[in-house]
């Protein structure tokens, strides 16, 4: 399993410069506005790059100078690198993006490399130029260049989902192309069409995994009614079924919180193969009962256990599922995030006494609005 081993990035929204080695498993937290989701949001802006969407990321981000660290009279460009663990070796993509003219964003900088520690290190770097609006990544693929290739597939693995959509027009609550599931979307907005395919030919086990972890948040759900409809059969709906009744409901008679758990508990216990090597979440807890929170945590660290995940959280109850060693804290000063992770040697006669989430609480940790 390759592994997003280390990142560092400067210049980006509140984070002037940061660097962090990670592990299978990481639990951001800190403070309302320290710089958690800032992090986080940085991802997406990689998902789009790589799609080849940068600067209709951009655009529709408050243009580049709400992504420059106080501006790009303050700061002019963004600079990041990300350091990836391979078999036999380390992957390395690395970029610069500078400010330019209509309040855009170009490569200044877009290169990557491949290290063979076996062999005295040995690195072979490929430079991408300067200059372009789009990552040249896809057109280095399509020329057939397999590190560049395997680059690739590592950032595009490296998937942001956010689920806090659930209003009446979510894409979750809506029709979707029934054959529109290779994987699920960042806002499960192919929700139906995923579980449907688990269902009827890939992994029913997969499928019945989930309808009974669901359950178990809401007794009253009892499974999906999923069916084809519209014309030949190419649309789907997250119809459902209650427990004893014979009557079928559809995905706007779904609470907030319980269309919330549908895509966590879908995305986290998909079959394995189908995992992205990096699950991104911001805030899962949200809207979620005590008890579910630490069910859905108890996915998570599940999870972990076949791919990487990095999670992001203001709940106390929840971060109590994790351990310490999994906790990376953020704090913000009048300038800038900070990330570090915990000293658990430090805590360890605290973590006798105390949970995790109690001494976050009791701003042992850091983290804190104090």
């Amino acid at each position: 399993m390759r592994q997003l081993n280390k990142i560092t990035l400067k210049g980006f929204k509140s984070i002037k410069s940061m660097e962090i080695e990670l592990g299978q498993l990481n639990v951001l937290i800190g403070a309302n506005g320290a710089g958690k989701s800032n992090f986080i949001s940085f991802f997406k802006m990689l998902n789009e790059m790589v799609g080849g969407r940068l600067q209709q990321y951009i655009a529709t981000s408050g243009r580049a100078q709400s992504l420059l660290h106080f501006g790009a009279k303050v700061t002019p460009q963004i600079e990041a690198k990300l350091e990836f663990d391979a078999v036999n070796g380390k992957n390395t993509y690395q970029i610069r993006l500078f400010h330019a003219a209509g309040d855009t964003l170009i490569f200044a900088e877009e290169k990557l490399a491949y290290t063979e520690l076996k062999h005295a290190k040995y690195t072979n770097q490929v430079e991408l130029g300067a200059g372009h609006q789009e990552s040249r990544i896809n057109k280095e693929v399509e020329e057939d260049k397999p590190m560049i290739s395997v680059l690739r597939h590592l950032l595009s693995n490296c998937r942001v989902f956010h689920f806090h959509d659930t209003s009446a027009t979510a894409r979750a609550r809506q029709y979707c192309y029934v054959g529109d599931n290779r994987w699920l979307m960042p806002d499960a907005g192919n929700l139906a069409a995923i579980l449907y395919e688990l269902k009827n030919k890939e992994s029913t086990i997969a499928y019945r995994r989930i309808v009974s972890t669901i359950r178990r948040i809401a007794p009253f759900f009892d499974d999906f009614d999923l069916e084809p409809t519209g014309v030949s059969n190419k649309e789907i709906i997250l119809n459902w079924r209650q427990k004893n009744s014979d009557q079928i409901f559809g995905p706007h008679q779904l609470s907030d919180g319980t269309l919330r758990v549908i895509s966590l508990v879908t995305l986290l216990l998909q079959p394995v193969e189908n995992l992205p090597n990096v699950i991104i979440v911001d805030e899962p807890e949200l809207g979620l009962h005590p008890a579910a929170k630490t069910i859905v945590a108890g996915l998570f660290k599940k999870a972990s256990h076949h791919c990487q995940v990095i999670i992001a959280t203001q709940s106390s109850s929840f971060l109590d599922s994790f351990d310490a060693e999994d906790v990376i804290v953020v704090d913000r000063d009048e300038k800038s995030s900070s990330f570090k992770k915990l000293d658990t040697t430090a805590l360890k006669e605290w973590l006798e006494e105390y949970s995790v989430g109690q001494l976050w609480e009791k701003n042992v940790l850091g983290g804190g609005p104090f």
